[in-house]
């Protein structure tokens, strides 16, 4: 059996989300082909370091992310820093052709961005984002049926992220509230709805877009006694025309009163139409145009689809049949990255969709700043 060795760059809440993928592998998936061992966390202070290395029982805590990307013992480098953090340990990684798991976003900015596609030239490694909502069989089985032709042509689309992490004006200031780290809901939930519509529904060819900040400030996470400026943004709603002219409104929200962590999405077409209700991870809702209607209404209507946690060999636990949660998809999503290191077949997303997505942030932003419409075509 192979052993790849891990290295996990941030070890705050997505770092513990990641350990415990690389983890539990072997739990939920029946194979003798590979396994990982997480051998060194970086943090940005020795006590945290530490602290997470002793956690998951990896053998060397470090301060400094080179000693992860430039390590010839390091076979995979995973990026769980503030967005702003995430540009050079990227291009390290790049340089010595570590394979890379990275989450969302790729960077804090465009610019950023384009200097790792550049990078990416000469890269040979695997590469994948963290954009686990992609990895729900019940997202999968959406894409599934939209490639197969189910619903026919798309003539339009609703999708969403909601939470309401941001409704209280006390909240305080933390990286994911500064535009300066690369925050703000477009980044942070934006990039997650923005990728999974486009990934079910078809390139983005235009947009137009609003942005809001609730409260001009907030408690500073410092020193909650005083109160500094807010500067990204805390809810988005695009709208977003396809190549094919088919439109959809995409919306993220952190100040959705009541909202836990909510995606939804509804895709209609011209024979059928599929959707998810919010945080029903467990159905895909399918209507199809060619059932009879008669007599009575006969068979047409909205059909249930129990997709639960059927996912395809080697996965097998727990049953197909329990109700599904959230860390269940960054599993799936992990271990198709490391399925694709052990084959040398990347399926992705991979950093170039990093980029692409990045891309979309720059332009939701662009036209929420301008009022106008701006084009995202590839």
């Amino acid at each position: 059996m192979k052993t790849y060795r891990v290295g996990i760059i941030g070890f705050g809440f997505i770092g513990k989300v990641h350990a415990y993928g690389y983890l539990n592998l072997p739990l939920f998936y029946d194979q003798n082909d590979f396994r990982t061992e997480i051998t060194h966390v970086c943090t940005s202070k020795p006590e945290t370091a530490q602290k997470g290395a002793a956690q998951i029982g990896a053998a060397h805590a470090v301060t400094d992310f080179r000693a992860i990307t430039d390590n010839p013992d390091i076979d995979i480098v995973n990026i769980c820093t503030p967005n702003h953090l995430h540009c050079d340990a990227v291009l390290a990684a790049i340089k010595h052709q570590k394979h890379i798991y990275c989450d969302k976003p790729l960077t804090a900015t465009y610019e950023e961005a384009l200097r790792i596609q550049t990078a990416l030239k000469d890269y040979r490694g695997i590469s994948q984002m963290t954009l686990q909502n992609r990895f729900f069989p019940v997202t999968m089985r959406a894409k599934q049926m939209i490639d197969q032709g189910a619903i026919g042509d798309i003539l339009e689309f609703r999708g969403a992220y909601l939470h309401s992490g941001s409704s209280d004006p006390n909240t305080p200031l933390k990286w994911k509230l500064s535009g300066e780290a690369g925050g703000g809901v477009v980044a942070d939930l934006g990039s997650h709805i923005l990728d999974l519509l486009e990934h079910l529904a078809g390139p983005f060819a235009s947009l137009t877009a609003t942005a809001h900040i609730a409260y001009p400030d907030r408690p500073s996470a410092a020193d909650p006694s005083k109160r500094v400026a807010v500067d990204a943004e805390d809810n988005m709603l695009a709208t977003v025309r396809l190549a094919s002219g088919a439109y959809g409104n995409i919306s993220a929200s952190k100040i959705a009163t009541g909202t836990e962590d909510e995606v939804s999405f509804e895709i209609y077409g011209s024979k059928g139409a599929l959707k998810m209700l919010p945080n029903d991870w467990h159905h895909l809702y399918y209507y199809d145009c060619s059932a009879s209607a008669k007599p009575l209404g006969g068979t047409r209507g909205w059909t249930a689809i129990d997709c639960g946690q059927r996912y395809d060999a080697p996965a097998g636990f727990p049953t197909p049949k329990a109700a599904i949660g959230w860390i269940r998809s960054h599993v799936h999503c992990l271990y198709t990255f490391m399925n694709s290191v052990h084959t040398g077949k990347p399926i992705g997303p991979t950093l170039e969709r990093g980029v692409r997505i990045q891309l979309l942030i720059e332009k939701v932003r662009e036209a929420a700043a301008s009022g106008q419409w701006v084009s995202v075509a590839e």
